[in-house]
């Protein structure tokens, strides 16, 4: 096992600020989330200069915490004072311009003889939420024993680190990093996390590993371990990269590179303007790729002012899900080994900016961001980019499609045995006891209460259950886990784990409820426009808001979001009608659907707390009906975690 390192405190990094406006000196090789700015000597907020810029007196006021608050004002008072970032970057690459050979993929390479010398892989598997299901797949798909395998698990996650410890224990080349960072979409503490992965890896003398590549829980391998393996040994001495390949002044304003920013609170703040360093080639365009041990070694211990002045500028970058680590590209493109460049991460990414790009990432940072989509069947072809090589593609979510994943493994391993077990099925945890009860709201808990009695009381009134006493029961305490559960792609509800009482023989036993939902989406379907629309549904604040899964419940002060589905056709304008319990219209308006939109999602303005019982939503088209559907608003039997009282309802 890896010896348990410490985690550094966040006012280890900088010199603190003491008195006066004295200016601190960053440490080198000191990156990442709230350990990469100056901290208050104590709990009050005292800025060490006079903060004038829009930007970053917006994020003060945002700031939740004193001691984000401290750091954002330390921050930008060393950049206004000119020393937070370097003015200019030593290039020690002796190339002009970009240099990136062009590799193709070559079938022939099959038919030769395996590499002598294969090469080893550390695979840098980073994952967060709760999938370990597909996390596990992942792995079987990639697995060699020749290979190693390093998970870092988000510091959020702890259901799914949990099961990827208990998952390494059964693997001597299969490690879980044993220190956890949080990690945010568009955050330098991504790159802080790296980093210390890298140096870790490079310290266990017993993974003798060549290449670095990264992973994530959603990605999946498009070629075999022996092709990748084969190409890699040819190409031993190469870095495969993503870069831009734009205009540079135009990907540096898209990409936000001329902002600074600061990551603390669990959120990227955007405190103002700066300037990129003279000297230096800019580049970037993936956050996914592989490297060689022998650059990997120069990152994490060279000395050079390229390194550490770059790591200084990037841990105040946004870093999206585009270009997350630019970092490495560009010392890469900046360092005597620039003609070990090769402009390809080896992947393919399924980019739709039409349905990824909808800034659904500016509740954690002060920036537009984007998403890859999901891979489907139909999308199998684009998979097959022979013309150039690839090895991996993302993104992949079972929750989504996992018919696509099949495919992928039947083209590549052959297909799975006659009537293999749970192949078309799909189980994702949602609440675990361990995790205790301070991740559920009080709706969530409502409902999932809800779901275990329902299904006692349901098996107890049932003609077998009165006839025989021993199918009694009586819940114990609260429901200790619960799974989505789906089928052959389609949401079948959730599976409730709960602890009971055999009222007639007092033995504790363990049930599970299964609490399908209920079909109430009506499509009229009369021709012509009205076809456009495929499904209609509705989520609130406590469940997922997704399409694939959609919850149809909420609570009383949850805000409901419509979401539809449509096929394409000319463009459409239809009205939205939020109707309550009692019949009463509670709000309604007016949608432009464009011939190309596949999904349109809106919050409608309804006042609350919102009318229990059960709710419709009707889509018209001049006054002619195209679609409706239901979904269920409870009232919360919890306040805080504990059971309502009287007068408090």
């Amino acid at each position: 096992r890896l010896p348990a390192v410490p985690d550094s405190s966040s006012r280890r990094n900088l010199t603190e600020l003491r008195g006066e406006a004295q200016l601190a000196v960053f440490q080198q090789g000191d990156t990442g989330s709230v350990e990469g700015a100056p901290q208050p000597t104590e709990n009050s907020f005292t800025p060490k200069c006079e903060i004038t810029g829009k930007d970053a007196l917006s994020a003060l006021a945002r700031a939740s915490s004193k001691q984000c608050q401290q750091e954002i004002a330390n921050v930008v008072c060393l950049h206004w004072a000119g020393s937070l970032m370097p003015q200019s970057v030593p290039r020690h690459c002796q190339l002009s311009g970009k240099v990136s050979p062009v590799i193709q993929w070559d079938e022939s390479r099959l038919q030769q003889a395996p590499p002598s010398k294969p090469v080893r892989i550390a695979y840098m598997l980073v994952v967060h939420g709760r999938a370990i299901r597909q996390l596990k797949r992942l792995i079987k798909a990639v697995y060699h024993q020749q290979h190693f395998f390093y998970i870092h698990v988000d510091k959020r996650s702890n259901y799914l680190h949990r099961e990827a410890v208990e998952l390494a224990r059964h693997y001597p080349n299969i490690r879980v990093t044993p220190w956890r960072m949080v990690t945010i979409w568009g955050g330098a503490s991504l790159l802080k996390m790296y980093l210390r992965s890298m140096k870790d890896l490079l310290e266990l003398a017993e993974w003798p590993w060549d290449f670095f590549i990264n992973l994530s829980a959603t990605d999946y391998p498009t070629r075999t371990n022996e092709e990748l393996v084969m190409f890699l040994s040819k190409y031993r001495d190469k870095n495969f990269l993503k870069s831009h390949g734009r205009d540079n002044a135009r990907f540096i304003k898209k990409q936000g590179l001329d902002r600074l920013f600061h990551e603390c609170d669990s959120h990227m703040w955007r405190l103002g303007e700066r300037h990129i360093p003279e000297g230096i080639v800019v580049d970037g365009g993936s956050d996914w790729f592989s490297l060689t041990r022998s650059f990997v070694e120069y990152v994490v211990y060279a000395d050079d002012q390229l390194v550490s002045q770059l790591r200084q500028f990037y841990t105040y970058t946004l870093l999206p899900a585009e270009v997350v680590l630019l970092f490495f590209p560009t010392v890469l493109e900046n360092s005597h080994a620039c003609e070990t460049l090769v402009d390809n991460n080896l992947r393919v990414t399924n980019w739709n900016r039409k349905l990824g790009c909808k800034c659904q990432y500016k509740h954690i940072v002060d920036w537009c961001g984007c998403s890859p989509n999901d891979f489907k069947p139909q999308d199998f072809l684009r998979l097959q980019q022979l013309s150039r090589p690839t090895f991996f593609a993302r993104k992949f979510e079972s929750t989504v499609n996992q018919e696509v994943l099949e495919i992928l493994d039947t083209h590549l391993y052959g297909s799975y045995p006659p009537n293999t077990p749970a192949l078309k099925a799909y189980w994702e945890n949602v609440y675990d006891r361990v995790d205790g009860l301070s991740g559920l709201s009080d709706v969530t808990l409502t409902f999932y209460t809800a779901f275990s009695r329902l299904g006692l009381h349901k098996a107890a009134s049932t003609p077998a259950a009165k006839a025989d006493k021993l199918c009694r029961f009586e819940p114990q305490g609260f429901p200790s886990s619960v799974h989505l559960y789906f089928y052959d792609d389609r949401f079948q509800g959730y599976l409730v784990m709960q602890e009971v009482q055999n009222l007639a023989t007092g033995q504790a036993e363990c049930l599970e409820v299964w609490m399908m939902p209920q079909g109430a989406l009506k499509l009229a379907g009369h021709g012509g426009q009205a076809n456009r629309l495929q499904n209609l549904e509705v989520n609130g604040e406590s469940f997922p808001r997704s399409a694939h899964f959609p919850s149809r419940m909420m609570g009383p002060f949850d805000e409901p979001v419509a979401m539809q589905k449509w096929s394409r056709g000319p463009n459409l304008t239809a009205t939205v009608v939020w109707i309550d319990p009692t019949h009463v219209i509670a709000a309604s308006y007016d949608i432009t659907v464009d011939a190309e939109a596949e999904f349109t999602q809106y919050k409608p303005p309804l006042n609350h707390p919102l009318r229990p019982g059960i709710w419709t939503i009707r889509l018209l088209q001049f006054w002619e009906p195209l679609g409706e559907n239901q979904f269920l608003v409870v009232p919360q039997t919890f306040n805080r975690k504990q059971p309502l009282r009287k007068g408090e309802a």
